[in-house]
């Protein structure tokens, strides 16, 4: 890779050599930066876009202007050996707007050569899901001192299986079916991605980037159903979706009178044929009975960005101006069996229809130092946007979004950082909620509601990071979020549900991410790593006005992992455990939550040179963690009695993983 003039200019918080992630026998620049004491990844939030920097990753001080092509993509292309240090900067202190706490800078060398990287990970189960072979990748680095290029080869594949009974009661309580359920999922995510970098004259940039992928799914569940007083019967569902997508991008970074411009471009598109169906076949010989919903949807984002940075009045200041457009175009035919058991036709209104947005957003930062000690950056903005959709609740509308933040970076002591921020956030809006859909598996409808608003919402977030010296580090933080127009599911008028938005609602929670190291209490090579986050939300539910959490949020997340290198060995061994819960998602006739049964494990052992290769084996779910699944389905409304409820238990058994890494 190609080091650069433009390295982040703010004095480090922390500095990695290489030299310092020897123990994990890194082949990336990715695999080093996992290691990073106490400093979670954050590849950004996935919104149309590029707006201001959304992830907490730099390579040679340069944002990566990418999107599923995008940082932690570009990170695991850059061979180990390219690797110059690893920097944890200040990201208010950066011309970077949107980066405020820890941010972690990938210094690289100039490339010589060409190398590669390789990787095979088959994993195999003990329950009646099909083991998974084709998952890995390969990849080539090249250049020199002024060029640099990659390109990757992989397959992300992934089984999954889950198994075990389900029951149904009445209103009452009363059991009304017992049912026995074996689902398997299969996806194959091959892909081919690439980039080029180009260091000229006077310290022109130019940066290319290309990626194409398929997204192949087939699911398969199959229940064998015994109602109460009924005939036994046979319940499949199919689910199928056969995606391709693509995204290619380029940047060019140049000198221009006191500062720089950076040109920016990104297209991607993406066409998603699925198909869902549900059959119900019947011991006693009546016709079958099922529903089948397909869909076409076809989707594009078109980015163009500049970006000019320069310094003045004692800081570094950025103009950004970027245009976007966006579609989903989609069409789709829901077909019910009749009662001889053939598909027909059945309406369902809005279904098929174009939603396209075009956005202007304008940003002005300016960061500087207050003290040598304190770090702050100001961005003031604003978004404009014209949503319209086409077909028979067609509607055009337009809207003007202030936005923007003040973040401080305070290094209060040796070691001890303290970052704040203040945002006003622009939320964006799922194009697929403004089109009517329907869940054929849980037999659920959405209708069409082009009504829908972007949410806002005021943000302050606190992080602490304390240095631990040896010991490792810790990150404390704390956030809260007032939000307006927030997107939930609201009776329609004229019948029905579909996503909408409610006046008022909050989040916040607290987090913690922290790494400890033996080495000082004597105990060499042992590391525990460690991230934990509670959040809580409250919203008025739009039937009972009733306070309540958001429908489905996340609260509990927990990871821990446990490894010990051995001294003077090739060996490591560790262990992993996970649990996470969400609240219960909330519609208008039913609620429903899923609760994991307990917390998922995995043990690992991996030698780090076999004939120059790593390999590591583990085994996961030790403690037999589950799914299970409980609904409650009313008359109507949540406010009216209950119809019935089910209770779902499923297993899935163990998994056992072989990983071979290699690089040339």
């Amino acid at each position: 890779m190609i080091a650069s003039d433009a390295e982040a200019d703010s004095a480090p918080r922390a500095v990695y050599a290489p030299a310092d992630f020897a123990r994990f026998a890194p082949r990336s620049a990715l695999d080093m930066a996992r290691q990073v004491p106490g400093f979670p990844i954050d590849d950004g939030d996935g919104e149309r876009g590029f707006g201001q920097a959304d992830t907490n990753i730099l390579i040679n001080g340069r944002r990566i202007s990418g999107k599923s092509n995008g940082p932690v993509a570009a990170l695991g292309r850059i061979p180990a050996d390219d690797v110059a240090r690893l920097e944890v900067v200040d990201g208010a202190s950066l011309d970077i707007g949107g980066l405020s706490g820890q941010v972690l800078n990938v210094v690289t060398l100039a490339g010589g050569g060409i190398s590669g990287r390789y990787r095979y990970s088959p994993e195999g189960r003990t329950d009646r899901a099909p083991g998974r072979w084709r998952n890995g990748a390969f990849s080539l680095s090249g250049g020199g001192a002024a060029t640099e290029w990659t390109l990757d080869i992989s397959n992300d594949e992934s089984v999954g299986g889950t198994f075990g009974p389900e029951f149904v009661f009445d209103g009452d309580g009363a059991l009304i079916d017992r049912r026995e359920e074996a689902l398997i999922d299969v996806i194959d995510q091959p892909g081919l991605a690439g980039s080029l970098t180009r260091v000229m004259s006077g310290g022109t940039v130019l940066n290319l980037s290309g990626e194409v992928n398929w997204f192949l799914f087939d699911s398969e569940e199959v229940s064998r159903q015994f109602p109460v007083g009924e005939s036994p019967r046979v319940r499949e569902l199919v689910r199928t979706e056969d995606e391709f997508n693509f995204e290619v991008g380029a940047d060019l970074d140049f000198s221009l009178g006191p500062g720089r411009l950076k040109l920016i471009g990104l297209h991607r598109f993406e066409d998603s044929p699925t198909e869902n169906r549900v059959r119900f076949d019947f011991e006693d010989g009546r016709p079958s009975s099922g529903s089948v919903f397909e869909r076409q949807a076809d989707e594009a984002e078109t980015v163009l960005r500049a970006e000019f940075t320069h310094a003045a009045l004692g800081g570094d200041w950025q103009w950004a101006l970027e245009g976007t457009h966006n579609y989903l175009d989609i069409e789709s035919e829901l077909l019910v069996r009749n009662e001889l058991g053939e598909l027909e036709p059945s309406p369902l209104p809005g279904a098929s229809s174009r939603v396209e947005e075009d956005r202007a957003e304008f940003t002005l930062s300016y960061s500087h130092a207050w003290t040598p000690a304190v770090q702050v950056q100001y961005s003031l903005g604003a978004e404009f946007s014209e949503l319209r959709q086409s077909g028979e609740f067609g509607l055009t509308r337009e809207f003007v979004r202030p936005k923007g933040f003040v973040s401080v970076n305070w290094s209060a002591a040796p070691g001890r950082d303290i970052a704040l921020q203040l945002e006003r956030r622009v939320g964006q809006l799922n194009f697929f909620d403004f089109i009517a859909s329907v869940n054929v598996n849980q037999d659920r409808v959405n209708v069409t509601n082009v009504n829908l608003v972007p949410p806002q919402s005021w943000l302050l977030d606190l992080q602490l990071q304390q240095a631990l010296g040896d010991l490792g580090s810790l990150t404390l933080g704390a956030f809260f979020e007032d939000i307006t127009d927030s997107v939930d599911l609201i009776p329609i008028e004229g019948g029905g549900q579909a996503p909408g938005n409610l006046d008022e609602a909050v989040r916040y929670g607290v987090s913690t991410n922290a790494t400890l190291l033996s080495d000082p209490a004597g105990w060499r090579g042992l590391r525990l790593d460690l991230e934990a986050a509670y959040t809580k939300s409250e919203v008025d539910d739009p039937l009972t006005g009733e306070t309540r959490p958001l429908s489905n949020d996340s609260f509990i997340d927990f990871e821990a992992t446990l490894r010990q290198d051995f001294p003077g060995t090739a060996w490591a061994a560790g262990i992993q455990w996970f649990f996470d819960k969400a609240r219960r998602a909330v519609r208008i006739d039913e609620i429903s939550v899923f609760k994991p049964s307990r917390a998922f494990t995995r043990l690992f052992v991996e030698h780090k040179d076999v004939f120059g290769l790593t390999l590591r084996g583990s085994v996961a779910n030790l403690n037999d963690r589950g799914g299970d699944f409980f609904r409650t389905i009313f008359n109507d409304r949540t406010t009216n009695d209950v119809a019935f409820r089910e209770a779902r238990y499923r297993d899935f058994g163990l998994l056992i993983r072989f990983e071979i890494e290699g690089s040339f």
